[in-house]
């Protein structure tokens, strides 16, 4: 009797250890010890704080009932991954607190027997660094959502984890045709206000509380529980847009959700097939959202086919190269050109999205080199002893990382050693560097050869300071968008003239983009800005004879002679 008796309280005793060895290595608030079905068997820590419930309340109630629906999916993935990994550590997911409202904890879990099958679950609120560290991905600025390329493989990655975990999540596309005429009557700072509550919204809505991107202008993607309610979100924005709006129109919202089948692709293909369909999506006119009803297999085909078609474009170079003006902000003298591209498929349109393309598909290497090369080609057709003619070509943040590229391009260069002093390159989406030790290795090579550098898109993020703390360059161009945007703020001029004169004190030129009018040219004069750039000295040109003389030469004051006079 004695020893039988004594089992029951060593068994207990026993589980009393695992818990409080499991509360340790969660170091937790709240400690949670479920069966595989995720039924609580046991709960402590500040429960009534947290959910206004006592132990007793909570155990037999299912511990996913604790967590935020859009969360569900990603916390059962980590928690049924244990039977493998034995332990997850700092998952964060958003528990419903006993007001009703979303509260973020960083989840840890530990399995001591996968036979047995108890989980013992610790959740803890989350820190600071914690909630920096979700939101570190490249993002849109304006919604603070995912940008299209950081939700892909995102979105790839936890599809395939979370359908190998037995749980089903869908993709949906959301489209707000109105939402440009919304933001015309709200004005610039109502309008940025309000896309920052959409993305608050689609965050909420999402799994694991990030997983939204902004695809285009008003249209949007979400990652989300399988069988959600769209109508409910549908409703929810179209309520915001409407509370908003002085008219009390607001937007509608069209949404179209596809059929993603992770367990027929890998995860690369999976990714490309996301890249594709928001590529699609984005392209204005290409696509109603109506009439999306796409297979991810058929999207992986049809990527497969446009990126092909992108390869063959580069293979035989049809593409064109056209120039634009980098002039002196108070002499007017023509300091360099910009190289663009121009494809033959579409002369007439903006490259931007075919370029995007290229980049979110891991092209982009290629399609560089080739510009480079033809850049080259270019000024070998001039004078090899003349420096009348500086040309900037660009480099993306994506192929600074690619070795294949860099071994091409310095190939490249020390067989065109007399390119020296009359080709420039320029850092294109320096976001996407991953790596900023091994981009300035690769910025100092190219100085080393006597090749200058520039940094493009400075003062769109706050990242740009820490780039500018790491990488040496020779001019930095600060974003088209911030020189706007310090013109319409009260402390703009203070803004950009500060960023002007830390450039300055580092011996760094700086380039301000987007100088379309007069007005614009006097503002970022009187910031100290060194050179600029815009429509103002003309668009574009395939013919670089038609900025001599340079267009607007009056506005320095006195006739110029302008390099490249005589070609």
């Amino acid at each position: 009797m004695a020893a039988s008796a004594a089992k029951p309280a060593l068994d207990e005793l026993r589980a009393e250890r695992d818990r409080y060895v499991s509360l340790a290595f969660c170091c937790a608030d709240l400690l949670f010890e479920i069966d595989r079905n995720f039924d609580i068997l046991f709960a402590a820590g500040a429960l009534d704080v947290f959910f206004g419930k006592s132990a007793d309340r909570l155990i037999s109630s299912s511990f996913r009932d604790l967590i935020a629906p859009a969360d569900r999916p990603v916390a059962a993935q980590a928690l049924k991954e244990l039977s493998k990994t034995g332990r997850a550590h700092g998952e964060p997911i958003r528990i419903i607190d006993r007001g009703g409202s979303l509260l973020w904890m960083s989840m840890s879990a530990y399995c001591l027997d996968p036979v047995e099958g108890k989980i013992y679950v610790g959740l803890r609120k989350a820190d600071a660094a914690a909630k920096a560290l979700a939101l570190s991905q490249p993002r849109d600025a304006a919604s603070g959502l995912h940008d299209t390329g950081s939700f892909a493989e995102l979105a790839a990655e936890r599809f395939k984890k979370i359908q190998a975990a037995g749980e089903a999540a869908e993709l949906t596309l959301l489209s707000m045709p109105e939402i440009e005429a919304l933001q015309q009557r709200l004005g610039d700072e109502q309008s940025a206000s309000m896309l920052h509550r959409l993305g608050d919204v689609l965050k909420a809505n999402s799994l694991g509380g990030d997983s939204a991107a902004r695809v285009a202008g008003g249209k949007f993607s979400i990652m989300h529980a399988a069988g959600a309610k769209l109508g409910d979100l549908t409703g929810q924005i179209e309520a915001l847009t409407r509370s908003l709006d002085p008219t009390g129109e607001g937007t509608r919202v069209d949404a179209a959700t596809v059929a993603l089948d992770p367990a027929a692709l890998d995860g690369a293909e999976l990714t490309k097939g996301l890249l594709y369909l928001m590529h699609k999506f984005s392209d204005e006119g290409a696509v109603d959202i109506r009439e999306i009803t796409a297979n991810m297999s058929r999207l992986v085909d049809e990527a497969a086919c446009e990126v092909n078609d992108f390869k063959q474009i580069v293979a035989l170079s049809k593409f064109d190269i056209v120039f634009q003006p980098i002039v002196h902000a108070i002499g007017g003298e023509i300091h360099h050109y910009e190289a663009l591209c121009r494809f033959e498929k579409n002369p007439a349109e903006s490259p931007f999205r075919t370029i995007t393309f290229a980049e979110e598909t891991g092209l982009i290497h290629e399609f560089d080199l080739a510009m480079a090369k033809k850049v080259v080609d270019w000024l070998g057709k001039r004078p090899r002893n003349s420096d009348r003619f500086n040309v900037a070509v660009n480099v993306s943040g994506f192929s600074i990382g690619q070795d294949s590229y860099l071994d091409a391009l310095m190939k490249l260069l020390k067989a065109n050693e007399w390119t020296r002093g009359k080709l420039m390159f320029e850092i294109t989406e320096s976001a996407r560097m991953s790596n900023l030790e091994q981009a300035n290795n690769f910025i100092q090579a190219l100085r080393t050869l006597g090749y200058s550098v520039s940094l493009d898109d400075f003062g769109a993020g706050a990242a740009s300071f820490q780039y500018l703390s790491v990488l040496e360059v020779d001019l930095v161009k600060l974003d088209g968008s911030a020189v706007k945007n310090a013109q319409k703020a009260a402390k703009g001029r203070a803004f950009l003239s500060a960023l002007s004169g830390l450039c300055r004190a580092m011996e760094i030129g700086t380039i301000a983009e987007m100088v379309d009018t007069p007005e614009t040219l006097t503002f970022v004069r009187d910031c100290g800005c060194d050179y600029v750039q815009g429509y103002l000295f003309g668009k574009p040109s395939r013919d670089i004879r038609h900025f001599t003389p340079l267009p607007r030469v009056e506005l320095f004051g006195r006739t110029r002679s302008v390099a490249g006079a005589r070609l």
